[in-house]
């Protein structure tokens, strides 16, 4: 049997920290939480060790939906669930795809207090993290009842986004420093392909938007190139993104996104709108 690495084994500080943070996140998950005196330490990254991608087409055993009917958001959001009906009272209209640490959603949500925000995640030590970050900040701001509108699921969003989502549920999908697959044998993993963005227009409504931001310049080309190809996504103007506050939060709030200031990098963003369906005669 291969021995595990000092760092993760039982008497180590990683190990015994993950514990501690997995005992919170079994109990305070999915319980709503109105208040508490007690404060939360926010998670420290250098305890999720993860590699920076993942592969997509991996059998990555992942729990998921038949059909956007038997998806339990009420255990995402138990704010949103009405206590009388137990019906949610929204939808997730906005999605981060890829979300790595969740810097986006912790932002956007005090801009849309009344939307649900998900994040889908594919690694599993960095969804733990977004996890027991929106734990603590949910019960450090429990009186305010703040970031009750966002959570963080993993997820593979190449295969099954329309188990989770109706057609058209989305307003916004946000692919914020995609991994690039620079090897062209690669290319076909991207987020971005023809087929996908089919599938990425079904689960987003008419006059929806679809922002991309990335520092690698062939992958922007890329992006660009097939979102203009798809008979059902326009791009939208530098002005328009100049006035838009999610282009602005998209640009910083992001890790790669501060990761890429700190070197001086270059910002590459487009955005893109959902045209509506054709009329078939």
């Amino acid at each position: 049997m291969k021995a595990k690495p000092l760092s993760q084994g039982p008497g180590s500080k990683r190990y015994a920290y993950r514990v501690n943070k997995e005992e919170n996140r079994k109990e305070l998950k999915h319980v709503r939480i109105d208040d508490s005196e007690q404060k939360i330490d926010l998670p420290r990254k250098r305890f999720y060790r993860q590699r920076a991608h993942s592969n997509p087409f991996s059998d990555h055993q992942l729990e998921y939906p038949v059909s956007p009917d038997e998806m339990d958001w009420s255990k995402l959001y138990p704010e949103f669930q009405d206590s009388e009906t137990g019906e949610m009272k929204s939808k997730v209209t906005i999605a981060d795809i890829g979300c790595g640490f969740g810097g986006l959603m912790v932002d956007l949500s005090p801009e849309f207090p009344d939307q649900l925000i998900l994040g889908m995640e594919i690694r599993v030590q960095v969804t733990n993290y977004v996890e027991d970050k929106i734990i603590a900040l949910r019960n450090n701001h429990a009186q305010q009842k703040g970031y009750q509108n966002i959570n963080v699921l993993r997820g593979n969003a190449m295969k099954f986004l329309p188990n989770f989502f109706y057609k058209g549920q989305l307003s916004k999908m946000f692919f914020c420093f995609p991994d690039p697959h620079f090897k062209q044998r690669k290319h076909k993993a991207r987020i971005i392909t023809h087929t996908l963005l089919s599938e990425y227009a079904y689960v987003l409504r008419e006059g929806g938007v679809v922002y991309t931001i990335t520092d690698v310049k062939d992958l922007h080309d890329w992006m660009v190139k097939h979102l203009e190809e798809h008979p059902l996504f326009q791009r939208l103007s530098t002005e328009w993104e100049s006035n838009d506050k999610c282009v602005k939060i998209m640009t910083h709030a992001t890790e790669e996104g501060k990761k890429v200031e700190r070197k001086n990098g270059d910002k590459f963003v487009a955005c893109f709108e959902r045209l509506p369906n054709p009329i078939i005669e």
